[in-house]
């Protein structure tokens, strides 16, 4: 695979996909999608597997580093990390003193790339229209879901690392989001910490069954979202509409609190939500703010676009 993008240009991408991973509702596969490297991430996670080894024996690691496109996967990995920090640091904040603002700002952006998907449909038929209602009312079904009780056997913990990093990969579903509706977000979470700063037994082994599980998932999934464009891309894109449609619950800004949950540093945070509209809203509904961001990110992705095809 030929790198078409500079590193600098991959660590941008890379982070914007680290700050979303960060927010529950917002997915890593959306920004891979709107800045146009969902097709060769997906194609580079599954060029991982046993057929790397001929190549080692052929080629050496240069072969490898070529086969697995690395200079693609340092630039964006470095940007993902750097992304993590950021959202940890900066988003955490903003999420804490100005949530309408930002909800608003990836509402108005989750829209506009549901849009942007959706025109790279070749042909929108009977089949196509039913996918889109299929990806639609499943994202959807996932946002109102009740976050279960934790189930934290290790066989669990292999499933839930799975399906979690599956979703790393799908626009319009967030990992972290399913892990909350799992009910082992704030265990692995707790488990990581532990296992990182005091190498406990037990740690270790959920961090790395959660790691193992994340390991098959994302290549599994990979090759799975590989085949399904190479045999039905339209059907696929017209499922990841659907995907990024339903989501938009998620994001609503004007969402009142029905019951908090205890983070990993002991806060009460939201559990469950309801969306209404700005006149029911508890508080201030900053009407004019909200939607004044919504039209930034908008338009935020059809700029994105503009620049893309202007490059």
């Amino acid at each position: 695979m030929k790198n078409d993008f500079s590193f600098l240009g991959l660590a941008t991408r890379g982070m914007a996909m680290g700050i979303a991973e960060v927010i529950p509702g917002v997915s890593g596969g959306t920004i891979a999608f709107i800045t146009g490297i969902y097709a060769k991430l997906i194609n580079t996670i599954k060029a991982f597997g046993p057929k790397l080894l001929p190549v080692f024996k052929k080629e050496g690691i240069k072969g490898v580093w070529e086969a697995v496109n690395g200079n693609f996967l340092v630039g964006l990995l470095t940007g993902m990390v750097a992304g993590i920090v950021v959202g940890v640091l900066g988003v955490s904040h903003l999420l804490e003193n100005y949530p309408l603002l930002l909800w608003s700002f990836f509402f108005g952006l989750i829209i506009s790339s549901a849009i942007y998907i959706g025109r790279q449909v070749g042909k929108w038929g009977a089949k196509e229209v039913l996918a889109l209602i299929l990806g639609t009312i499943v994202a959807y079904s996932i946002t109102v879901m009740s976050p279960a009780e934790g189930n934290m056997s290790l066989w669990f913990i292999f499933i839930a690392g799975s399906i979690a990093i599956s979703a790393l990969i799908l626009p319009g579903i967030s990992g972290s989001f399913i892990l909350l509706l799992m009910g082992v977000y704030k265990g692995i979470f707790l488990h990581v910490k532990k296992a990182l700063t005091t190498f406990d037994p037990e740690s270790l082994t959920v961090m790395l069954t959660f790691s193992l599980g994340c390991v098959v998932g994302l290549f599994t999934f990979s090759r799975l979202l590989s085949w399904t464009f190479k045999n039905y891309e339209s059907i696929t894109l017209a499922l990841l509409t659907g995907f990024m449609i339903g989501s938009l619950n998620k994001l609503w800004p004007w969402r009142n609190v029905l019951s908090y949950r205890e983070n990993s540093s002991g806060e009460k945070v939201p559990f469950l939500e309801q969306s209404v509209l700005p006149g029911n809203f508890d508080g201030d509904p900053q009407v004019i703010a909200v939607l004044v961001l919504m039209v930034i990110g908008f338009i935020s992705v059809f700029a994105i676009e503009k620049l893309g095809n202007k490059k």
